[in-house]
């Protein structure tokens, strides 16, 4: 990755990246397409630190009203700009379904999500679709402010003073977790560092935290690549491509891996249907 200053904004060149793919792939719900002159542009925000970015070419963006500091301090690493995915597709690539999978998606990256934001995020997805997990953060947002509240803002809720979201069942979720985040039961910095399986058990402890939650908010919250969400996409992956198991050589960074295949196998079934 490489940028330099222009004015208010900040001019990067990444090959590895494309905002649609990386954006809009259901990893973040922050993120909005806006109308402009650009390939695209998307309006978003990291906890509470708003960005507007564009992509002008293939590998050209706009960071715009960034300054340097800025970009440095959040953006680089939310971004992941300092892992080199075109080293990873290599290695990746020496099987050929991944291989495959990222040349038709090269353009996706992980976002380092804040873990306390991701997992409020992830409770709030399941069983929905994404224009909806958007609409609910949305009202969420809005109630405070144009801020995601944080735990211990969002613990003085009930599920029934949540009713505003709109997100049935997940009202009673959320209110579950942010009260054991608030009064200490589940320490999320604490969780980032334990070996995987006892993060697993550790993130299972808040109510409406399965297995797929628990591996989202440990691959796109506390960025362990590891973990390895599995929905109904990737279990058709697992069992058309690899009946015998997921290839050893790329479990380390297994969820860098699925968001690829899991791109890959919904557009190639919907140009199938």
């Amino acid at each position: 990755m490489d940028y330099r200053v222009q004015g208010n904004d900040i001019i990067v060149y990444e090959p590895d990246l494309d905002l649609d793919e990386t954006l809009d792939c259901g990893q973040a719900f922050r993120w909005k397409k806006i109308p402009s002159d650009y390939i695209c542009t998307y309006e978003g925000a990291f906890i509470n630190d708003k960005l507007t970015i564009s992509q002008t070419d293939k590998g050209s963006f706009i960071f715009h009203n960034t300054d340097e500091n800025d970009f440095i301090s959040k953006w680089i690493d939310y971004f992941d700009f300092e892992t080199d995915y075109s080293e990873l597709k290599k290695i990746f690539s020496e099987d050929e379904t991944l291989s495959k999978a990222c040349k038709f998606a090269g353009g996706i990256r992980l976002l380092r999500q804040d873990s306390w934001e991701c997992l409020i995020s992830f409770i709030i997805s399941q069983n929905n679709n994404i224009p909806r997990i958007k609409g609910i953060i949305d009202r969420l947002c809005e109630n405070y402010h144009g801020k995601f509240p944080d735990h211990k803002k969002l613990s003085k809720e009930t599920a029934d003073s949540l009713a505003y979201l709109r997100s049935g069942f997940r009202a009673k979720y959320i209110a579950d977790a942010a009260s054991k985040v608030a009064n200490g039961e589940i320490d999320l910095a604490e969780i980032s560092k334990m070996p995987i399986d006892e993060a697993r058990t550790a993130l299972k402890q808040i109510k409406g935290v399965g297995p797929k939650v628990a591996e989202c908010v440990l691959l796109f919250g506390m960025y362990r690549t590891e973990a390895f969400p599995v929905d109904v996409w990737i279990k058709r992956v697992l069992a058309e491509y690899y009946p015998d198991g997921f290839p050893e050589f790329a479990k380390k960074d297994a969820g860098i891996a699925q968001q690829y295949l899991f791109h890959y196998i919904r557009s190639i079934s919907k140009q199938s249907e």
